[in-house]
């Protein structure tokens, strides 16, 4: 942290993925004038995937990042089927959504048990040098066992399906290139039940936090916005459905398939950061903001198709009067029924009989000029649309990720935190700590985040031996 008598900076922002930073700008009598959050990293994947044939972009994409390759993997895979112009057979749907469901119990375990729960367990004031993994793992060691055996549960099945554990390679337009073995569903199968308990016991642990902090808890950086995820037949869907938004009533303000996003949805660009602001098109900039990731899909569909996670959402709606939860310390509730929920749609796809069949891939010689894939990776909804030449090179490329649709949300609490608890010059670290905390609570993914905005000018010098430039090449 950095401060001088007008200006906080908190840089790097920690337990966080990817690199982003916060500005307070105070006036002189030390009240808040302005807070932003920014993003810092630029990565230029839509650029330098054009000219690619379309058939190498699941391959090409997870390499944006090494905590959520999977989501970018399937939504490219998804892509790739579209310009095809085929539909998968059900046994390699199933494979796809497996690995889908194991990206989420571990990316969501990582992020509530190793990045988020110190705060909540040691307190936002506590010492940072205890307030970390590391403390956690001294102080309250069987929470710290269980984070790490969920996530190595989730890991272990990507790792089958994919050969690794990070950037795994097993989704390919128009199926998967392996089959799951009798004795890995088998072996799968007799480890998720105490995979289930041990989630449930945090699914405890973070609910009596609630009830004990209710009224902290339920203010921090609250936003009441509208809600977007995908849904099929109005109830929670996390690898192929329709994408709804959600107003902040509860009405259901629009519904529309993956393939139309467009129609839908814009991105506002600020020259502060390198992460797009999303929108609703109908509503304009900023008041057709609106929020993804697990609060979102919670509020945003009518039911979940699995008994105990449908149990568990009856509960966290009954914890306001409308159903309707916008408080933003409830992410992390609400990210710990997705786990549930994936466990439980894991153990039917393991005991589908498709699940260890062969028939695993279509292709077409007939190509789309274009095709978009749409799943929801766990910090929300994801969007992968390519443009392809008569051969199948890629012309254009847009991703938007799905930490940038939250961004004005992330923006906008950050701002709310800083205006309530800085009173003056002298800012205590613990101050600092719940900023960054509204910034966990959305898990974002900075490095999946930032592609490019607008043009990006380039300019590129080719050198001799010597070192001497003897050509220029500029792009606007």
């Amino acid at each position: 942290m950095a401060q001088d008598k007008n200006t906080i900076v908190i840089n790097p922002i920690t337990r966080i993925e990817g690199h982003g930073k916060i500005t307070v700008q105070l006036d002189e009598q030390g009240q808040v004038k302005s807070s932003r959050f920014h993003v810092t990293q630029f990565r230029g994947f839509e650029a330098f995937s054009e000219g690619r044939d379309f058939r190498e972009m699941p391959v090409i994409t997870p390499r944006i990042c090494g905590i959520c390759p999977v989501s970018h993997h399937l939504a490219s895979a998804k892509a790739c089927d579209a310009i095809l112009g085929v539909t998968i057979p059900p046994t390699a749907h199933k494979l796809r959504e497996l690995m889908h469901m194991a990206q989420f119990v571990q990316s969501h375990a990582l992020s509530f048990f190793h990045l988020s729960s110190p705060d909540l367990l040691f307190g936002f004031d506590a010492d940072p040098a205890v307030r970390n993994v590391a403390g956690l793992a001294k102080d309250f060691p069987e929470l710290a066992v269980m984070g790490i055996g969920m996530r190595k549960f989730g890991q272990e099945i990507i790792k089958i399906l994919g050969g690794k554990k990070v950037h795994p390679w097993h989704s390919i337009p128009g199926g998967v290139n392996r089959s799951l073995r009798v004795d890995e569903r088998d072996a799968l199968l007799k480890d998720l039940p105490g995979i289930k308990q041990n989630l449930k016991k945090a699914l405890d642990l973070i609910k009596k936090y609630l009830a004990d902090h209710d009224s902290v808890a339920r203010g921090f950086a609250t936003v009441e916005t509208s809600y977007m995820g995908l849904v099929r037949d109005g109830a929670l869907e996390l690898f192929d459905g329709d994408i709804r938004l959600r107003s902040p009533r509860g009405r259901v303000t629009d519904e529309f398939a993956d393939s139309e996003y467009y129609k839908h949805i814009g991105e506002h660009v600020e020259a502060w950061s390198y992460l797009k602001f999303p929108f609703y098109l109908p509503l304009g900039y900023p008041h057709g903001s609106y929020r993804v990731g697990p609060l979102a899909r919670l509020n945003a569909c009518d039911d979940i198709s699995t008994p105990e996670a449908s149990a568990e959402l009856y509960a966290f709606r009954r914890t306001t009067a409308d159903g309707v939860v916008h408080s933003t310390m409830y992410y992390h509730y609400a990210r710990l029924i997705e786990i549930l929920y994936g466990l439980e749609r894991m153990e039917e796809l393991l005991n589908d009989p498709d699940i260890i069949g062969s028939d695993l891939r279509v292709t077409s010689a007939d190509l789309q000029p274009e095709g978009v894939g749409v799943v929801e990776a766990p910090r929300g909804t994801l969007i992968h649309h390519y443009r392809v030449n008569e051969k199948g090179a890629i012309t254009d490329v847009n991703l938007i990720v799905a930490t940038g649709h939250n961004n004005w949300a992330m923006n906008k609490g950050v701002d709310m935190v800083a205006r309530e608890y800085i009173k003056g010059f002298d800012v205590t670290e613990g101050v600092l700590n719940r900023m960054e905390h509204v910034i966990r609570c959305y898990d974002p993914c900075l490095s999946c985040s930032t592609h490019a905005v607008g043009k990006m000018p380039l300019a590129l010098e080719i050198q001799d031996a010597q070192g001497r430039t003897i050509r220029t090449l500029k792009k606007d």
